[in-house]
């Protein structure tokens, strides 16, 4: 009863052992994975992975840092590819401001758009977000609808800022980063946020928790951070597991039967 809701399979990380990967977290007590895509490529790579696994779902959607490559033609054919079953949301966008890959005001432009095809195909989003918080809130103000939901991922801000979007009907989902000691603001919102909005992901290959910390990340590790925030709120793994869980299956529509 463990989900990863956030990882990106497709990529060149597990060129080598992408089969053994998903074995491992499958054998090792997880129910789903969503894989995400941050591209044009990486979403049909995702879907193409999705199909093939009847455990693993997928995302389509243009990273900020790739906004620059998001021309209207791609976004047309993903907003096509996101009504296939095993699509479950749009997704990685938002905004990044510590890197700056693409520019801030392509970023927010192709951020606008993103979010206005997701409202078109009633999918949920799911948001990226680095030193950009009050931006990417203002944005999901501008355009709240009743069918405007999703998740922010790999959350970094504060217990407020987290509570704000909260409040607008966002999941808030938290990586491996909350088993590192110097975490304190990320472990307090963990320990503190309402345990049915609570999500938990690997960003793999990314942000491996301790004790793999430094190391290529992957779903499996999932159990490490479920581990750590379930301590953290004093609550059984098991239940932590099985809230999560629900939260995931519910934001994304997850099927209680594996699909084919």
């Amino acid at each position: 009863m463990l989900i990863d809701s956030h990882a990106h399979l497709d990529m060149r990380d597990y060129d080598q052992d992408r089969e053994e990967v998903i074995a491992r977290a499958l054998q090792g007590g997880l129910s789903h994975i969503i894989s995400i895509g941050i591209d044009f490529d990486s979403s049909v790579a995702a879907l193409k992975l999705a199909k093939k696994h009847a455990r693993i779902f997928s995302t389509v959607g243009f990273h900020p840092h790739d906004a620059k490559h998001a021309n209207p033609g791609k976004l047309q054919e993903l907003s096509r590819l996101s009504a296939e079953p095993k699509v479950v949301a749009w997704g990685e966008i938002g905004l990044d401001f510590f890197h700056r890959h693409s520019e801030p005001q392509t970023q927010l432009e192709i951020f606008e758009r993103q979010l206005d095809l997701a409202l078109d195909c009633d999918k949920p989003v799911i948001i990226h977000s680095r030193d950009a918080h009050e931006e990417v809130f203002a944005v999901i103000k501008k355009h709240k609808k009743p069918n405007l939901r999703g998740v922010i991922h790999c959350f970094s801000g504060d217990y407020t800022m987290a509570m704000r979007f909260i409040d607008l009907g966002f999941y808030i989902s938290f990586p491996g980063v909350v088993t590192f000691p110097k975490a304190t603001q990320a472990r307090d919102a963990a320990a503190r946020l309402p345990l049915e909005k609570l999500l938990v992901e690997t960003d793999a290959p990314f942000l491996a928790p301790i004790p793999f910390r430094g190391k290529r990340n992957e779903p499996l590790y999932v159990t490490h951070t479920a581990q750590k925030i379930a301590e953290l709120r004093g609550i059984s793994y098991e239940d932590f597991c099985r809230q999560t869980a629900e939260n995931t299956k519910s934001i994304f529509n997850l099927p209680e039967k594996e699909s084919v």
